[in-house]
């Protein structure tokens, strides 16, 4: 058909305005589809007819002349038009939503499935271009929708052919009931969208595609790190749309707590470099106070402008946004609890809350928490949407610790500088409790002491180069830095416990055989049984019988990788909360190790009694026991080794039944037992052991073993022929000032 020329007009009704067609007189002979030439640009459109029209005229919604740059009255040039149905229909058109007029906004969220099943049946069978304007009703809300991006059909499928052939863009298609409409919002628009039409396809994983685990320079934290991408992660990989119908919502807060050196901070800044966000804002806890009101508050608010912002544009398509808090007990503690304080750290805390789980909370951030002090922090921010994922960051076990030193090894290895000798897993296992940070600083001893071999001892400190071309960091490098340099935090202090038993163990009888090997029951017990986490036992006798020695040394034999003595010798001066806060961290610090000993010397000393009176501490008195009690957490064993010379006082503390069994070490108490003694000394001769057994023969004896090294001291230091003489008299002396125990 030829050209025809027609007249712009007005859509004659408000209904036939939302149709997308141009409206003609029903006299006037069109095809369905017309080409509009307006001067060198042409337009398509499909057409309606409507009585009201005059002939010679074309009615156009104010979306499609604005679209076609038409006016009314203006003359265009009208073609009929026919689609080439094996090029030109559409398989898939994405088009941009806003609010038609901005009073009419609101926060529901719009159904994108609904919708795109609606325009399909709706605009059936229309001509759409791409940069097309036009308004759909939906809801009974008007919408302003821009065609941004067309692609045709696969010819195959229409013939039969499920077979998905090659996608060709296209500016101008025909819109058919198989077409699927994708709607994505416009960068300004605040239509809150919802369903699988929202996006031009699934979402791309936000994983970094070239991140590597190996690479991270974490070690030790797989099962950890695999715990916090199930929690925190798995939702933002899977398509929005199903996690969505799910009901789900993403986790928006971890927090990383355990003991110092464990690599929290390393792995908040490791998540950041994963994923495939911007880098992450990280904020030190005490940054963010500030001496002025309100300052604070306003600290917090800045670090979630920009995700506040983003979430306005682009909605579900923001981007993630991670803000890290190191020392995140710096700024929130539980409320209320800083007698007399200005009160900031409350407003922060609140500040935090409602900008992670408020009112107008926010979907695209994930703000991640580190501090080794979990107990401060309020309980308000560790709720389900908040901080929910907790997770301990502990000490490595034997595996980590052999990831770790491979990790803080391996340029070494590479540039060939590390010893053939060099066994890392025999490393790894005289390592015990040492944190990864220990780990590193063993390794950088090692260097040192090797590089420290180089350097000419001369009037100036210089490099021997002769040598420094050999330089190799061998196996005694390392075990030298392990027995002076570096000492793990959360480990066992040999030169604590060594002190008690400098002078060995005295096995005078079956009696102190019995007691060492039931220690070792009891050991064997802590290690193997996941009945009972929890194994305590008192080890009690009169003074000097060596209990603590013996305790000393069922804790040295256990090779548990944390040991600690609790000894008043320690706590001298301390006020009785000071006592109580030492014997707390004591313990804490055990609860972080897989195997614990504590010892827990001289009971009554701990407790300040005195008979006099008597007096004790209650206070004191009141922290064993919930101590002595209480269960190390999930995964974790500890055995308590604790040692009186008052069994009767503790009796009526009711301290005994904490206990889970009581062991009696008792003193020398014959002459048979008091040789033995002194032949595993060595001190006498034989033929002043058979005087020593003669001068007792027959008596009853009472002596503690510690008590008897002294008597022995003394009298050697004797001429050898009054040795025997005076190590009697002594005896007796003894006798005399302790007539019950002699």
């Amino acid at each position: 058909m030829s050209a025809r020329i027609m007249q712009v007009a007005k859509c004659p009704t408000d209904e036939l305005s939302l149709t997308n067609c141009a409206v003609i007189n029903e006299k006037e002979q069109l095809e369905q589809h017309v080409v509009v030439r307006n001067g060198a640009q042409k337009f398509v459109f499909t057409l309606k007819t409507h009585p009201s029209m005059s002939p010679q005229s074309i009615g156009f919604s104010l979306p499609q002349r604005k679209w076609a740059v038409l006016s009314i009255g203006q003359e265009v040039e009208v073609t009929s038009y026919k689609f080439d149905k094996s090029k030109q229909c559409i398989s898939t058109m994405t088009v941009e939503i806003d609010f038609l007029q901005k009073k009419s906004m609101d926060r529901n969220p719009y159904d994108t499935d609904k919708m795109n099943s609606e325009f399909v049946q709706h605009f059936n069978n229309q001509a759409f271009s791409v940069g097309q304007q036009l308004v759909l009703s939906f809801s009974d809300k008007l919408f302003s929708i821009v065609v941004k991006d067309m692609e045709a059909m696969d010819p195959s499928i229409l013939k039969g052919n499920k077979a998905p052939g090659n996608k060709q863009k296209i500016e101008l298609g025909l819109l058919l009931p198989d077409s699927q409409v994708i709607f994505e919002k416009s960068e300004t628009s605040s239509v809150t969208l919802s369903g699988r039409s929202k996006t031009r396809e699934s979402r791309q994983s936000i994983i970094s595609p070239d991140w590597n685990f190996e690479e991270m320079g974490i070690g030790g934290l797989d099962k950890e790190f695999s715990a916090i991408f199930r929690r925190a992660f798995a939702s933002r990989v899977f398509p929005p749309e199903i996690v969505e119908q799910m009901g789900g919502k993403h986790v928006k807060g971890i927090l990383l707590y355990g003991p110092p050196g464990c690599g929290k901070t390393l792995m908040a800044r490791q998540i950041g470099k994963m994923l495939k966000a911007r880098e992450p804002k990280i904020v030190n806890g005490p940054e963010i106070l500030n001496k002025y009101v309100g300052e604070s508050e306003a600290n917090v608010r800045k670090l979630f402008a920009d995700a506040e912002d983003e979430q306005k544009r682009l909605g579900a398509n923001s981007g993630l946004h991670i803000i890290i808090f190191d020392e995140i007990d710096a700024i929130c503690k539980q409320r209320g609890s800083m007698a007399g304080s200005t009160g900031v750290h409350d407003t922060v805390v609140n500040q935090l809350l409602s900008k992670i789980d408020g009112v107008e909370q926010l979907n695209n951030i994930l703000v991640i928490g580190m501090t080794n002090r979990p107990d401060l922090i309020d309980e308000a921010l560790l709720r389900p949407g908040r901080l929910e994922v907790k997770m301990e960051i502990g000490l490595p076990d034997e595996n980590g610790r052999v990831q770790i030193l491979h990790i803080h090894t391996a340029k070494m290895r590479q540039h060939n500088l590390l010893g053939g000798d060099v066994n890392i897993q025999e490393l790894a296992v005289e390592t015990k409790n040492f944190s990864g940070a220990e780990l590193e600083g063993l390794v950088r001893a090692a260097q040192s002491t090797a590089m420290n071999r180089h350097i000419k001892a001369s009037s100036t400190v210089e490099v021997n180069t002769d040598t420094a071309e050999k330089l190799l960091v061998c196996r005694t490098d390392f075990l030298g830095s392990l027995e002076n340099d570096i000492k793990p935090a959360f480990g066992t202090n040999q030169e604590d416990y060594a002190s008690y038993i400098m002078n060995g163990i005295i096995v005078w009888g079956d009696l102190v055989s019995a007691v060492l090997d039931d220690g070792k029951l009891l050991v064997q017990q802590t290690k193997n049984s996941n009945a009972t986490p929890l194994v305590s036992v008192l080890l009690e006798g009169p003074p000097n019988s060596g209990k603590t020695a013996l305790a000393a040394k069922i804790s040295e034999e256990s090779e548990f990788p944390f040991i600690k003595i609790c000894s008043p010798d320690k706590m001298i001066g301390h006020s009785e909360i000071a006592k109580c806060q030492a014997i707390k961290k004591i313990f804490e610090d055990a609860y972080k190790s897989q195997l614990s000993c504590i010892v827990v010397d001289d009971i009554e000393r701990l407790l300040d009694f005195v008979p006099i009176g008597p007096r004790f501490s209650n206070l004191v008195l009141q922290a064993l026991l919930v101590l002595l009690k209480k269960p190390p957490p999930k995964g974790r064993k500890l055995l308590i080794i604790g040692t009186t010379s008052r069994k009767d006082v503790l009796q009526e503390m009711e301290m005994l039944d904490a206990f889970s069994t009581t062991i009696h070490v008792p003193n020398i108490a014959n002459g048979e037992q008091l040789i033995t003694a002194l032949e595993k000394l060595g001190s006498f001769s034989d033929r002043e052991r058979a005087s020593i057994a003669k001068g007792v023969k027959g008596e009853n004896l009472s002596i503690g073993i510690k008590k008897l090294l002294m008597l022995i001291e003394m009298a050697v230091q004797m001429e050898p022929e009054h040795r025997v003489a005076k190590f009697l008299s002594l005896l007796k002396e003894v006798g005399r000032m302790n007539p019950n125990r002699f």
